[in-house]
């Protein structure tokens, strides 16, 4: 088990407190797999961002992960997604935030860990399960649309 610079183990860690540094470090990658796609106005990278750093968006994330994970990582994320002490946002479902939580209390752990290919190989399928679901919804608003131009009006 590798220890960090003060000397705990990363299992030491409140479940919040490792949420807290994986908050960021999942935001990091999100912003860095954003810049290397394109180079685009500010604005659009941060709404960009927001879209995927969201609770709704990391609970779909965990979801998608939760089928690849040791039994040392599940337990890490349901320390996550089972603390206490969670103040859950309005524009967030209980539920979401609890998931949401547990995936970032597990990018901090393997952080500290050091386990950077690791994150690397989470965050891959994260990006590609959320690509595939943004399509299936840009399909289906468009889908949508076209529906409501073929309803004849009353």
């Amino acid at each position: 088990m590798l220890f960090t610079a003060d000397g705990l183990n990363p299992r030491e860690y409140s479940p919040l407190a490792l949420a807290f540094l994986g908050d960021s470090v999942y935001e990091q990658f999100v912003r860095e797999k954003l810049l290397h796609e394109a180079n685009r106005p500010a604005r659009q990278l941060h709404d960009a961002a927001v879209a995927r750093v969201r609770a709704e968006y990391q609970a779909m994330a965990a979801d998608t992960i939760l089928g690849l994970l040791t039994e040392e990582e599940m337990d890490i994320y349901k320390r996550g997604r089972n603390a206490s002490g969670i103040s859950v946002p309005r524009h967030a479902s209980v539920a979401d935030y609890r998931k949401a939580t547990g995936f970032e209390c597990l990018f901090g752990y393997l952080q500290l860990c050091g386990r950077r290919s690791r994150l690397e190989e989470l965050f891959a399928a994260v990006w590609t399960a959320g690509e595939s679901s943004e399509s299936q919804t840009a399909v289906g608003m468009q889908t949508a649309a076209l529906e409501k131009d073929e309803q004849p009006e009353e």
